[in-house]
């Protein structure tokens, strides 16, 4: 018979204890991701409100404006990650970046759907901040903003900034 069966079971008692107390713990001091919500979003399931491969076609058009006065849009490359296309439209005004919109991106599964529901609107608070693409990565979806940053940057040479 094994040791702590036959002498000790109070031991096994307390090691059975001592493990549980430490999941606990351990399970308790994960913080969960949470979707926070951004005006100026389509869906707050983070479907993607344009797939088609017209949306492609669209890549480096601009309306209206010149280069330092008025206000213009310029949608960036298509680009292909991974997990799916990723493409950035941008709303300039004299020159500076006012608003960021993520034309498509993946949201093919719930998984995708939970991942770009945060990135998304972060990279945009970004994009917005940096008014360049040289912002970071988000964890947790690096091909997302890999693809986000590449299609930004397309959208800012497409405007000549």
């Amino acid at each position: 018979m094994h040791a702590l069966r036959k002498h000790r079971p109070l031991r096994r008692v307390t090691l059975a204890a001592a493990a549980t107390v430490t999941g606990v713990v351990l399970l308790l001091s994960l913080k969960p991701h949470t979707a926070p919500t951004v005006a100026g979003t389509s869906s707050a399931a983070g479907a993607s409100p344009s797939r088609s491969p017209s949306s492609a076609s669209s890549a480096g058009s601009s309306s209206g404006g010149t280069r330092s006065t008025g206000t213009r849009t310029v949608t960036g490359d298509t680009v292909q990650t991974r997990w799916g296309p990723v493409q950035v439209r941008i709303t300039l005004k004299n020159g500076r970046i006012t608003d960021v919109t993520a034309v498509s991106y993946p949201s093919q599964n719930p998984r995708d759907q939970e991942i770009n529901s945060y990135a998304i609107p972060q990279l945009r608070r970004e994009a917005l901040a940096a008014q360049s693409a040289g912002i970071d990565s988000v964890s947790g979806a690096t091909y997302t903003s890999d693809g986000y940053r590449r299609s930004l940057q397309s959208a800012l040479d497409s405007a000549n900034l």
